[in-house]
């Protein structure tokens, strides 16, 4: 069913409804339905990442908001799901459903987003798809590889793991989310020198892309207010937890390892804002937060949700 008992679709199970209806035994699927993006085995020392992301006027982004921005938006959040997986993105099929009221140069002013974006990570827009459509839709298909090694997913933390962000949460809904930097070469040198155990990409805000890791890992997890990094943009503790579109990284680590880069972290030898936020838990499932009176309570992800 991909209904509630409410009988509306919801996405949590529109997803477990295709991972049913989609089951397969294929020997090259590594990773299939349920993770930032898909897993396929073609060769020795390298697998294949494809994830495809859809934008929708009104839904993603405003009819008035710059079409640079939009484009750029949309590739980007395409390359920050590789980069949860620890990948390299390498090529990409753009699909565009086009309105009626948009003109040429409108046209133009989307696609310079869409290759500003791409251009940054070297990839190569190779095919695609156009349709009329009465909103402007932007799908993009995203492939690229990985190291079998350096591949991470949602499914690997472990108790006592520590658990990090990148960058600042919070707030991006008032325009950041036009124009972050999605965090591939910062993946990159996470999985290059440290082994990651879990990660996914922030899209639908903090709490609700950590309770994903802690449900596919089948664990817990106690974070701290005073430890979570917030963005001046954000307006309160809600917004930096729930809001989502921050694109940012949340990763686990062994406790050993997670010394180690917290050491790095106090001298100054990441160069890319990092911060540590809590620890994976076994014996309690779900998200408990420790306040800055140092009280305990469980929270609710409440962040961004399609259906």
């Amino acid at each position: 069913m991909a209904a509630n008992k409410r009988n509306r679709i919801t996405e949590l199970g529109l997803i477990n409804c295709f991972s049913r209806a989609f089951k397969t035994s294929n020997p090259f699927i590594v990773k299939g339905i349920g993770d930032d993006a898909a897993v396929i085995r073609i060769g020795k020392g390298k697998h294949l990442l494809s994830t495809c992301d859809m934008l929708i006027e009104g839904r993603h982004f405003k009819k008035t908001d710059d079409l640079s921005g939009v484009g750029y938006k949309a590739m980007s959040s395409s390359l920050s799901d590789i980069a949860a997986m620890a990948g390299e993105p390498r090529f990409a099929l753009l699909s565009l459903g086009i309105p009626a009221r948009l003109k040429p140069k409108d046209i133009d002013r989307l696609l310079k987003g869409i290759k500003k974006a791409a251009r940054m990570f070297s990839v190569d827009i190779i095919g695609g798809d156009t349709n009329a459509s009465d909103k402007l839709t932007i799908d993009i298909c995203m492939l690229g590889f990985v190291e079998p090694k350096k591949l991470v997913s949602r499914s690997g933390a472990k108790a006592g793991d520590y658990i990090f962000v990148t960058g600042k949460l919070g707030g991006s809904i008032y325009g950041r989310h036009l124009k972050f930097m999605p965090r591939v070469k910062e993946a990159k040198f996470l999985a290059d020198n440290f082994r990651i155990n879990s990660m996914i990409d922030i899209s639908d805000g903090l709490a609700l892309d950590l309770w994903r890791i802690l449900k596919e890992s089948n664990v817990g997890a106690v974070i701290f207010e005073n430890l979570i990094p917030r963005h001046r943009d954000s307006r309160s503790l809600e917004e930096s937890l729930n809001m989502g579109e921050d694109f940012e990284l949340l990763f686990t680590i062994a406790e050993d390892a997670g010394e180690i880069l917290l050491g790095k972290i106090r001298n100054k030898r990441i160069s890319f804002p990092l911060s540590f936020i809590g620890k994976i838990i076994k014996d309690k499932p779900g998200i408990y937060l420790v306040n800055r009176k140092n009280k305990l309570s469980k929270i609710e992800p409440k962040g961004f949700l399609h259906f």
